[in-house]
């Protein structure tokens, strides 16, 4: 019955993998469960469904991880396979919105997008090169085997086996191909460059004939055009980060301690999955990675503990184009005209009735890159005066594979170091390790647009000079060839800054990122002399860089109330999860004075009126300034300081001081009226919503899992919390569901032997699939801010109450 039930699922699959190559072109490799021999792999499942996958070689070890994924999230992977592919409108419809590896405002301009990078065939070049520029041999073996894994799991169920209701039965469930994994790395790789300005690129469209507007390159209003780009530049669509690594001076024992916090989306493409992958002698990593990516993102070896931050450098350029009078679809480069390229892209869209369409747009690019529609903020629609394109430093970059699968075999911080630095592909992250040793290190190397002080200042348009200095973004003149992006000798291919350029602190006190730029990463020793578009230097903090300075100083000098000083397991787990706001600590007193002393308990509001703030007096007084689940007056809080915020930059009475940048700006200045009127707005909101000012933060921020309400604590960014929490706010209803927060945290320490000490949390879940015993089991664990020890030697998983293995055998 098995063989005959078998036969059916390899027939099933064979057929499945025909219609995939006949809509795509591409012809999916064999799976290993059809060939007489192959890969094989082990799979030790441990609590809360982690797999610990074992083979002997790293196409077994792509298979394992291939399979396990799969069987946690076939439906998310599918739809990211879908969307890389550009055939979302052909199984999904043309509408939208969708946001995989950056914002689209439909299915169609998301297919639009990544068909013109398919048929560009970048991805296709860049496997074509030899490494470390294309991937080396065992990422290409981890690749094919993560292939055959996926594809088997989807032979072993049927799509009308799949347990998850998103997908079950559905269509669009198709065997994949090497070259999907590659697009989905590239599509991650430029997200944060191109990937943020889909609907501009394929919006863009040449003037109509005779057309001018007389528009001027320079901004009217630079400080608002500055302000836009950092908002924009700032809408990371969840992704950020804390790290810390605390070395020999600071952890007791002399070994190094890490903080891995992550903040990525709890669904979709980028949520992160755990695993511990191994390759006896080879390879023995355990930590996350965005669904997908067939190596761990960040965790530990038995040597070296790393995690990334988003950077503040910025990954991309804009080019201020002239057209050519008469001939907008050409351009001046040192006088002479340059036709762009034309590019018909067409795509197939199912519309409502079932007919399936060929949609066809033609999309422009240059010697630089795709033209733009409106973009960042700014005016950059394309004009018979003006056009602009982008310049994407990660266009064909997958030499993050490389680097990843090094720090992956990575024993100490020099050879973390050396990763970096020997491949250059980590795409738009710094990097935070700590080591055995008791070594630190931070380092922002990672893929830099070569543009150095000295070029920005000879090839800024107007717009350019106006917004770089305060944003990093560069528009430079495109109609000099002298504008290009400069080569450096040690950078591993041309157009980036070399490691020699970027910022790099080694300690053995520590090291810490929230997202800001390298300047802070110690206060102790100030970074310096790295180019403006790699970070700034000496500006205003983030009030989380600042919650974070403050706590690990307090910490070192034992003045946080913790035990003892320095740093444990213990007391950086507290840190985390001590749910602190700056905010709250340098302004949440002088509110409730200021609201105390309001006449007759009338705080007015925006719209003219006035509002009852003696209950919410009350609750701002009684307020311990945490965002626990327990905590009352912390949402009050929240809502007044959004509301502030959303009038400007919030009035404080002490300014920045680069010379004591831990601690200011601060003294909020509630003579101001528009602090009272802002604390009217949220008392008068709240109200609306029948949400008492004093009731506790985990009654309205939760999230709904089987039906079951599950309470999170911390809160947004911008309120200076470590522990970055953020829900969807609906002004009809309060918050809804999490948009992104603290998605795999990790602390490991090391000791004398080979298995270090961890405690780990993975916030979201192991599984997208609400049928899973793992769908939920850890976000419950998240709510009461505990986490679980991590398992990593051999008998340390064996160990494991629930263990459960799955073997996976060419034919079995």
């Amino acid at each position: 019955m098995r063989r005959n039930t078998w036969r059916r699922r390899l027939v099933r699959t064979a057929a499945l993998a025909t219609a995939w190559a006949l809509a795509t072109g591409v012809t999916p490799p064999a799976s290993a469960a059809g060939r007489s021999g192959g890969p094989s792999a082990t799979i030790r499942y441990t609590e809360y469904g982690i797999p610990h996958i074992k083979a002997d070689d790293f196409t077994g070890l792509g298979l394992g991880l291939g399979y396990a994924s799969a069987k946690d999230n076939i439906c998310l992977l599918a739809d990211t396979y879908l969307t890389v592919g550009a055939r979302r409108s052909l199984y999904r419809g043309p509408d939208g919105p969708v946001n995989a590896y950056g914002p689209a405002s439909s299915n169609l301009n998301s297919d639009l997008y990544y068909q013109q990078v398919n048929d560009s065939r970048v991805v296709e070049d860049a496997l074509a090169r030899p490494a470390p520029a294309g991937p080396r041999a065992e990422v290409r073996e981890l690749v094919r085997g993560y292939v055959a894994g996926y594809n088997r799991y989807l032979a072993e169920t049927g799509p009308d086996g799949v347990t998850d209701p998103a997908c079950r039965g559905a269509d669009w469930l198709r065997p994949i191909a090497e070259i999907d994994v590659y697009r989905q790395f590239h599509a991650l790789s430029t997200s944060g460059g191109a990937g943020r300005v889909m609907d501009a690129i394929v919006s863009a469209r040449p003037p109509a004939p005779g057309a001018r507007t007389g528009r001027s390159a320079a901004p009217k209003d630079p400080g608002a055009a500055a302000a836009a780009v950092t908002a924009a530049l700032r809408d990371t669509g969840g992704l950020g980060s804390n790290a810390f690594a605390a070395g020999s001076e600071q952890t007791g024992d002399g070994r190094g301690l890490l903080l891995n916090n992550p903040h990525f989306p709890w669904t979709g493409a980028q949520r992160l999955w755990e695993a511990q992958l191994t390759v006896p002698g080879r390879m023995n990593v355990s930590g996350a990675a965005p669904l997908g990516v067939p190596l761990i993102r960040s965790g530990h070896t038995r040597g070296v503990a790393w995690s990334h931050t988003v950077s503040a450098a910025v990954p991309l350029s804009l080019y201020e184009l002239k057209p050519v009078p008469g001939d907008p679809t050409s351009y001046l480069v040192d006088g002479a005209p340059e036709p762009m390229t034309r590019r018909e892209v067409a795509v197939q869209v199912r519309e409502a009735g079932g007919t399936v369409k060929t949609v066809t747009r033609t999309l422009w690019s240059t010697r630089y890159g795709p033209v733009l529609g409106n973009a960042f903020g700014l005016p950059t629609g394309w004009t018979a005066d003006l056009a602009y394109a982008l310049r994407d430093a990660n266009e064909g970059n997958l030499r993050g594979l490389n680097t990843w699968f090094d720090l992956n075999t990575a024993q100490s911080t020099d050879d973390v170091r050396n990763a970096l630095v020997r491949t250059q592909g980590m795409p738009w992250v710094n990097t935070v390790a700590a080591d055995k040793a008791g070594r630190t290190l931070f380092s922002g190397v990672h893929v830099v647009p070569h543009i150095t002080d000295a070029l920005a200042r000879s090839c800024n348009t107007p717009l350019g000079s106006a917004i770089y200095p305060g944003t990093g973004l560069a528009v430079l003149d495109g109609s000099r060839t002298a504008c290009a992006w400069g080569s450096s000798a040690d950078a591993v291919v041309p157009g980036l800054l070399g490691p020699s350029s970027l910022p790099v602190l080694r300690r053995t006190d520590y090291v810490a990122n929230s997202n800001d730029s390298a300047w802070l990463t110690n206060p102790r020793q100030p970074l310096t002399g790295y180019p403006r578009i790699a970070g700034s230097i000496g500006t205003e903090r983030t009030l989380r860089t600042r919650m974070t300075l403050t706590a690990l100083e307090e910490r070192i000098a034992g003045a946080d109330g913790l035990p003892g000083r320095g740093f444990t397991l213990d007391t950086m787990r507290d840190l985390l999860f001590a749910d602190r706001s700056a905010v709250a600590e340098l302004a949440a007193a002088d509110t409730a004075r200021m609201c105390a002393a309001l006449p007759d308990g009338k705080a007015p509001t925006s719209g003219g009126g006035q509002v009852d703030a003696r209950p919410a007096c009350a609750a701002l007084t009684g307020w311990d300034g945490r965002y626990r689940v327990d905590s009352r007056g912390a949402l009050l809080f929240t809502r007044f300081w959004t509301r502030l915020q959303g009038n400007g930059a919030p009035p404080w009475r002490t300014p920045f001081d680069p010379a004591d940048p831990v601690r200011t700006p601060r003294d909020l200045d509630t003579a101001d009226p528009a602090v009272a009127t802002a604390l009217g707005d949220a008392v008068a909101e709240l109200a609306r919503l029948g949400i008492a000012p004093d009731a506790p933060l985990g009654e309205h921020q939760y999230v709904v899992r089987g039906g079951t309400r599950i309470p999170t604590h911390g809160g947004p960014a911008a309120l200076g919390l470590i522990n970055v929490q953020n829900h969807v706010w609906d002004p009809a209803k309060g918050y809804g569901e999490v948009d992104y927060g603290p998605s795999f945290v990790q602390i490991v320490s090391f000791n004398d032997g080979d298995c270090p000490d961890t405690a780990r949390l993975l916030a979201p879940s192991q599984s997208g699939d609400p049928t899973s015993p793992h769908y939920a089991d850890q976000t419950g664990l998240y709510a009461e801010a505990r986490m679980t020890e991590g398992r990593f030697c051999e008998s340390e998983i064996a160990a494991s109450p629930q263990l459960r293995t799955v073997e996976l055998r060419p034919g079995s």
